[in-house]
């Protein structure tokens, strides 16, 4: 496995030097490419070495003999030999790396899922048949799961789902559309393994749904794709390449938002919104503005508040991420200020209403009103259980309890002994 860690540095480190010594920018190289800049930087850092794709063509572009980044040089093998080379390599490298970054104590549904984002033979699917119209609705409610925070139940779900859906992808007569679902499993899988926290698998889920989602030529599910990827690279420090990765995508896909479909518009609006996250993670409050008048304009046409799979996104939903800038910044009495009127409102998902409790209690605990905040969180755990028991909220409700030094809030103090984070 250490093996493995040291050959991805190893190879990161050779792409950096070739690319310093011929006085390149990440940018540059990047652009020459075809790719955005935070693919380059992710090279050069060791991490998604695993791609032979990229490999040839960054040792192409670079003047890099290709057994320098692990490459056979393909004019001594046969096409066949390179790609079984190819593929047993980046089995090797996807496989250790994600051993690494399984957490300890994988439960046997975790284990099972990342197995399935693997290059070669994954879990084995159903059986069952493999219809596009059965795997659209197989994929419409492994959404549904994660919209009402099923979460135990969607990771059990989805390993088969994936298993079926890749099986489906090599006799599909619409293999386009395969190729669209599948993908959106995959960003399902991105979005559940944040949740657990677990952002070295996430890596693993979002490249696959990247790859299907070029695969498809579908521009809904691109974007769909991209916002993943951007919410990984804000999990991983890197908020300033997800602004401007978001930005460049919604660029492409803005305008005539009157002649578009729902499903395009939440595209684009949920795009938006991830660029929110970011900005504000970052405290740029120009950027925050941007984005968010942005998605403002795009929800003049999405009209409803539905919890259908694709609809999540609704001026409710820009409202709460408004909500969460405002915590980010750390202006809880904004923030306070402008989820009153959401508390009113019906929020037909449940893992939006307990978003908008979890800001309220981080906004309250701004404040110092712990009571108020732990109020907050128990009203968000009748709105979805299973999210309170994420890393993020079980974080927060130690850093209450071990405010509260004067214990005069014992229930607060027996609800993280509940969650297993006793201050």
């Amino acid at each position: 496995m250490a093996d493995a860690h040291g050959e991805a540095r190893r190879i990161g480190e050779r792409i950096r030097r070739a690319r310093v010594l011929q006085r390149r920018s990440q940018h540059d190289v990047a652009a020459a490419l075809g790719y955005h800049q935070s693919k380059v930087s992710r090279l050069e850092s060791g991490r998604g070495t695993e791609d032979i794709r990229v490999l040839r063509a960054i040792a192409q572009e670079l003047n890099i003999p290709p057994h320098e980044l692990g490459l056979a040089p393909s004019q001594d093998v046969s096409a066949a030999d390179q790609e079984a080379d190819d593929m047993h390599r980046r089995t090797f490298l996807a496989a250790s790396i994600a051993a690494l970054a399984a957490p300890a104590g994988s439960s046997a549904s975790h284990t099972a899922l990342v197995q399935a984002l693997l290059p070669g033979p994954g879990p084995a699917g159903t059986g069952g048949p493999r219809d596009t119209a059965v795997l659209y609705e197989r994929v419409g409610s492994a959404l549904r799961l994660f919209h009402t925070c099923h979460y135990t139940e969607l990771e059990r779900t989805l390993p088969s789902l994936i298993a079926d859906l890749r099986m489906a992808t090599s006799d599909a007569t619409d293999r386009d559309l395969v190729s669209r679902l599948l993908a959106t499993a995959y960003q399902t899988t991105t979005s559940l393994l944040l949740k657990q926290h677990d952002q070295g698998n996430a890596w693993l889920a979002v490249g696959r749904a990247m790859a299907e989602a070029e695969r498809s030529g579908d521009p809904v599910v691109l974007a769909s794709s991209v916002r993943v990827q951007a919410h990984v690279l804000v999990r991983e420090k890197h908020a300033t390449e997800a602004v401007t990765l978001v930005r460049h995508t919604a660029d492409q896909l803005t305008g005539s938002y009157d002649r578009r479909s729902p499903k395009y518009l939440a595209a684009v609006g949920l795009l938006l919104l991830r660029g929110v996250t970011a900005a504000s993670s970052l405290g740029d409050r120009a950027a925050t503005k941007e984005f968010l008048s942005e998605a403002k304009e795009v929800s003049r046409y999405v009209t409803l508040d539905r919890p259908d799979a694709w609809a999540t996104f609704s001026p409710t939903n820009v409202a709460l991420h408004e909500l969460s800038a405002l915590v980010a910044f750390g202006d809880a009495g904004l923030a306070l200020q402008a989820a009153r009127p959401l508390m009113r409102r019906h929020i037909p998902v449940p893992e939006r209403r307990a978003a908008l409790w979890v800001e309220a209690a981080r906004a309250y605990s701004q404040q110092g009103r712990l009571a108020d905040g732990y109020q907050a969180l128990r009203i968000a755990e009748t709105c979805a259980a299973q999210d309170i028991r994420r890393p993020d909220v079980r974080h927060l409700v130690a850093d209450m309890a071990a405010r509260d030094r004067r214990r005069t809030l014992p229930e607060l103090h027996h609800f993280s002994r509940q969650l297993g984070v006793p201050a």
